[in-house]
């Protein structure tokens, strides 16, 4: 049953359809990663514009040298430790792919949830644009009612996997910048993380050196754009 469930998702994703998926975090609002129109029917359903684009999705660790540009082999020892789970990694996404995220400028935000059906689906649709299962400015959804109740007939399937574990939003670590730091706290923390990456900037110091960047730029008359990965940073869900 299962299987068909998940052959009908997939169908209906292909067709630039939405559905509500269950993960290891919260439910999330899902499009078909290369569709242009099923993510712009996502950002509409949550009431978000093309500025907080999607993260994606994605059902094994080698899917990801095909949509990010990695910048060194600490990426392959952050997902041999920490996926599946609740940790996105930001990188630069590869320039020949066919896709439009939203304003991305050129990133892309990647995470491999830990969970079973997840997983499965994941693994017959593709890399899916996933965001939290609400609308812009409400709780992300744990169960499948609370995700219909906000989004409604702009969703064309929901599965229902039962309770999510709600253990917050995912840790985001941005490996585009030089050193690398988080941009969000999350399930796995700084410490872990630091066994992998020593020069890892906290989101404190982060914001702080952002603060710092902001007050240089306007002294000097320009403007700096956000990339986004700090985009990501804002979403209140698993990615």
């Amino acid at each position: 049953m299962r299987d068909l469930v998940f052959s009908e998702c997939a169908r209906v994703l292909e067709s630039d359809g939405l559905i509500v998926m269950p993960t290891d975090t919260v439910y999330g609002i899902a499009a078909d990663a290369f569709s242009a129109t099923g993510v712009e029917k996502l950002l509409a359903a949550k009431g978000r514009g093309r500025d907080m684009p999607p993260p994606v999705l994605i059902g094994q660790r080698e899917v990801l040298m095909a949509l990010a540009e990695v910048p060194n082999t600490s990426v392959f020892e952050l997902t041999k430790r920490f996926w599946p789970g609740p940790l996105t990694i930001v990188c630069g996404a590869q320039a020949m792919l066919d896709w439009d995220l939203g304003d991305t400028h050129g990133t892309v935000a990647v995470r491999m949830p830990d969970h079973e059906a997840a997983l499965e689906l994941l693994r017959k649709t593709g890399p899916l644009a996933v965001s939290s299962a609400n609308t812009h400015g409400s709780p992300a959804a744990c169960d499948a009612a609370e995700a219909e109740e906000m989004l409604g007939e702009s969703v064309d399937i929901y599965i229902d996997g039962g309770a999510a574990p709600g253990i917050g939003a995912s840790t985001i670590v941005d490996l585009t910048r030089t050193p690398p730091r988080i941009l969000r706290e999350g399930p796995i923390t700084a410490a872990e993380l630091r066994e992998v990456l020593p020069d890892l900037e906290d989101s404190a110091a982060a914001e702080e050196s952002a603060v710092s960047g902001t007050e240089e730029s306007s002294a000097s008359g320009t403007e700096e754009t956000t990339a986004s990965g700090g985009e990501a940073a804002d979403e209140t869900t698993q990615e």
